[in-house]
């Protein structure tokens, strides 16, 4: 029972570490894309909590998809080719355009633009998307 309870602990910290550190490479990506299209820059610390919140419901899911799947260690190629995961991950993406745009507000403190919330969504996916092909994950 303590071994286990150990597990799930030390599971949950690790998970809320990478997450983090994640959410702050998505956040400073986003921050960008975001001071751009609102011709203003955004509350950073509104898009990094938008960003901490959305990587961490998309661990939660990829990870539970890569389990599901049983496609838990490299090469990620046929997890990738599953439909199940490509569903996931636009659900994802809605779900950050969707918590950016409710929780970043622009320099003039009214809400940033759904559009922009999108791009900026788009932008940090495809960066993700090149790294994660250039390192071989895929």
């Amino acid at each position: 029972m303590t071994e286990s309870m150990l597990a799930l602990l030390s599971s949950v910290i690790w998970w809320v570490l990478y997450s983090s550190i994640s959410a702050l490479f998505c956040a400073l990506v986003a921050w960008v894309v975001l001071r751009w299209c609102e011709q203003g820059p955004p509350v950073f610390n509104r898009v990094y909590l938008a960003c901490l919140l959305w990587t961490l419901l998309g661990v939660l899911l990829v990870a539970g998809v890569a389990i599901r799947e049983g496609h838990v260690a490299p090469p990620y190629t046929s997890l990738l080719a599953s439909g199940l995961l490509r569903v996931v991950l636009v659900i994802e993406m809605l779900v950050g355009a969707l918590l950016l745009w409710r929780l970043v507000p622009r320099y003039d403190k009214r809400r940033i633009r759904l559009t922009s919330a999108c791009l900026a969504v788009a932008v940090v996916m495809a960066i993700i998307f090149g790294i994660a092909t250039s390192l071989g994950v895929t």
